[in-house]
């Protein structure tokens, strides 16, 4: 018996019963031997045996009806017809009219069985990327529009927050300063007229197609900006700090190739090298526990108690041999010191060398780098500069290009004049003069 109505809902649509010519009301029945045209008849003239022509009353037959459920109880084939075409007719949202289409539903049925059958449904979802990727590769070459992050920080402006976000705006979902923010000057005297000759028009159009590629370019970042998440730039380094030190560094260095694959391709491709290293850490350790005759987890146990036993005795060992080595030196004691809390912290301890200044103070140890905005733009001259002085990137790229700007307006420069723009402690200012200096990007006046 096949339960499935060929013909929709419209008695127009079905040819008429061939015994009476009225018009088809489902169930009614079709011969399953006359072919290769439908040979359709009303229950009634099926009732009283009709025969015409080559169809006889006891040849195979099937009961035609949509009277039957198809995604869910409650919906038969038929209404979904019915609801399928009242959405058509009526239009995605305008549920009170297609209820009132509908007649059996009422308007909260219609929306969420339509929802839940014919866009949520996981039946569909090829479809519906298939169709997604078709609009993606048909605007690709159209400027990127800049979603917000679902909660974006609202930093003030001018704040070290704000620069770290290269000054995004989440009201606007926008930059303050675009990539490449002056690309437009080029075009603002360009005037079309007619009697242009054929070189300057083919260079005015070469301007244009020129300012397309940088506006391409400037939505390619802003891609890359959105699709991976960087606006936070904090929340980015706490998702990055979880993961071990080892596949931290190859998460440092792959970063630059995230730009080539999407976000969760590179992402999957990080996690499969942390699984990795998980994966090689734990092979070792049941190594380890080979070559030591370990045959059970419960003996594994007790080695590693034993281990860390062991490990805290040559510790102790040690630290004794550093207090005699180190009980007459006042510095290294200090820095001994320094070190075993530390330990006790639970952190590793930093070796640092305390030197003393011909007036008695001590300086402090070197400014740490590691993941400071700006890092990544200085050399290895400035970021040693950096750490001496110990002054964040950040704010030694703004003093840099302050100098550099009333260099090249006055023609050189002076150590009182750098002074006088940079207010800070005047012993750091001489230190950065005497580096932009030595190094060729200032002159004196």
């Amino acid at each position: 018996m096949d339960r499935l109505a060929s013909f929709g809902n419209d008695p127009s649509d079905k040819p008429p019963c061939r015994g009476c010519s009225s018009n088809l009301v489902e169930p009614y029945i079709k011969c399953a031997e006359c072919g290769p045209s439908s040979f359709l008849l009303c229950l009634q003239c099926f009732t009283r045996g009709f025969e015409y022509k080559k169809h006889e009353s006891d040849h195979k037959y099937e009961i035609m009806t949509s009277d039957f459920p198809v995604l869910e109880p409650g919906w038969t084939a038929q209404e979904e017809i019915a609801l399928l075409e009242a959405v058509m007719d009526c239009g995605f949202g305008n549920w009170q009219d297609v209820a009132y289409q509908m007649r059996t539903k009422t308007k909260e049925e219609c929306e969420g069985h339509y929802m839940k059958n014919f866009i949520n449904n996981p039946l569909f979802s090829s479809t519906l990327l298939s169709l997604r990727q078709i609009e993606e590769a048909r605007t690709a070459d159209t400027a990127i529009p800049f979603k917000p992050t679902d909660d974006p920080p609202r930093p003030t402006f001018d704040s070290m927050l704000s620069r770290d976000m290269a000054g995004y705006m989440p009201a606007r979902a926008d930059f303050m300063e675009e990539f490449d923010n002056y690309a437009e000057w080029d075009l603002k005297d360009i005037d079309f007229v007619d009697d242009d000759s054929d070189i300057l028009h083919a260079l005015k159009i070469a301007v244009v197609d020129i300012y397309h590629s940088r506006l391409k370019e400037r939505g390619r970042r802003k891609k890359i900006i959105r699709d991976h998440g960087l606006i936070n730039l904090r929340k980015f380094q706490i998702l990055e700090r979880r993961y071990p030190k080892e596949v931290q560094e190859l998460y440092d260095v792959m970063r630059r190739f995230a730009r080539v694959v999407g976000p969760i391709e590179h992402d999957k491709f990080i996690e499969s090298h942390a699984l990795e290293f998980e994966l090689r850490r734990e092979i070792h350790r049941l190594q380890e526990y080979r070559r030591a005759g370990i045959q059970s987890f419960c003996s594994a146990k007790v080695y590693e108690r034993v281990k860390r036993a062991r490990e805290d005795e040559r510790r102790k060992r040690t630290m004794l041999v550093d207090v005699l080595q180190y009980i007459q030196d006042g510095r290294a004691c200090q820095q001994w010191l320094s070190k075993q809390a530390a330990i006790d912290a639970g952190i590793t301890p930093v070796v640092t060398t305390i030197t003393t200044s011909a007036t008695g103070r001590r300086s402090a140890p070197p400014l740490n780098l590691t993941g400071l905005p700006g890092t990544e733009k200085l050399n290895d001259r400035e970021k040693e500069l950096c750490q001496v002085v110990r002054l964040v990137p950040g704010a030694y790229l703004e003093y840099k290009q302050a100098l550099l700007n009333e260099c090249r307006r006055q023609g050189g420069l002076r150590l009182a004049q750098a002074r006088a723009l940079i207010k800070i402690d005047v012993n750091k200012t001489r230190k950065i003069y005497d580096f932009l200096i030595k190094e060729g990007y200032i002159n004196k006046a």
